[in-house]
């Protein structure tokens, strides 16, 4: 038996990167998870690899009405979901700050920081009625910790994430609901030329590995080792981390 066994899982943005890697690691540990992304055809697609214990949900984590649909689609599925990993985000390009408009301002913090907003109004109350508390992971970045030029309003959505984390993590602790914050460096992911502002070439790149002093992206595995963990039983008195997986970048 894996280490998740019995338990229920939503992930969003899973059809993709860090979110693909958590949910393969969740299903191999035992878990049944929910597959939720904006992209159906991306989603049914990893599902379909996961098998009988995963589940595709096309969810716009921007929209509340999406994702209290999603939620219950988790319930009627596979029951009241012990973990929520808020894993969807987005970002705008590297440029300077007043280049970037007011819609792809109101996207970055619709999706990044809105979207807790809407799993915390669907997902608490059915935990709190379950009465055996859970775990809420939200995905941050090391942008909230240690910003890099160019990327203003993102830094400053995932600075709402981390610190966000932290407050939901004290009020919901009577539940004993645990919130947890996994603030990944940059990663091999389709949005790393928007981080990087650039084409990535190996010059480019080399340019960005140079500032994490173990010398290279975080990788889905990464993460992945990183949320199972905080989902086990050894985490169970860990709430309210900011927990940097970085490679040393915000050291």
């Amino acid at each position: 038996m894996g280490q998740l066994a019995g338990k229920v899982a939503i992930i969003t943005g899973a059809g993709s990167g860090f979110g693909t890697g958590m949910a393969e690691a969740y299903v191999r540990e035992g878990a049944k998870v929910i597959v939720a992304d904006i992209n159906a055809e991306a989603g049914e697609r990893v599902a379909k690899s996961l098998g009988a214990n995963a589940k595709a949900v096309a969810t716009d984590v921007a929209n509340g009405a999406s994702v209290q649909a999603m939620v219950q689609a988790c319930v009627d599925s596979f029951g009241v979901p012990d973990i929520v990993i808020n894993n969807a985000g987005t970002t705008h390009r590297n440029q300077p700050m007043l280049q970037v408009d007011e819609q792809t301002f109101d996207r970055v913090f619709n999706v990044n920081v809105k979207s807790i907003y809407h799993m915390a109004h669907a997902v608490v109350p059915v935990m709190r009625a379950r009465g055996k508390g859970g775990l809420i992971i939200n995905v941050g970045s090391t942008a909230g910790i240690r910003p890099r030029p160019g990327l203003c309003w993102y830094n400053s959505s995932k600075g709402a994430v981390n610190l966000l984390s932290k407050a939901m993590a004290v009020e919901l602790a009577p539940d004993k609901i645990r919130v947890n914050a996994l603030c990944p460096v940059m990663g091999a992911t389709a949005l790393l030329e928007d981080f990087m502002g650039m084409p990535d070439t190996p010059e480019n790149r080399a340019r960005f590995l140079s500032t994490i002093p173990l010398g290279r992206l975080c990788e889905p595995k990464d993460m992945a080792a990183a949320a199972v963990f905080l989902a086990t039983d050894a985490a169970e008195f860990l709430t309210g981390l900011e927990m940097p997986i970085d490679g040393g970048r915000t050291i």
